[in-house]
């Protein structure tokens, strides 16, 4: 139980430092990856990037 806990939250933080370096991005450099910046959070969810 606490591994899952521990592997989830790993997971969490990680998500999370991706969609701050994706949202440090300008909106150019996201087209060129095919993303939107409205996008962000679903495309780092869902297993875009």
């Amino acid at each position: 139980m606490i591994n899952e806990l521990a592997s989830r939250f790993r997971n969490f933080r990680n998500r999370q430092r991706v969609i701050n370096e994706l949202s440090s991005l300008d909106d150019r450099q996201l087209a060129d990856i095919g993303v939107s910046r409205g996008d962000i959070r679903r495309a780092v969810s869902f297993g875009r990037i």
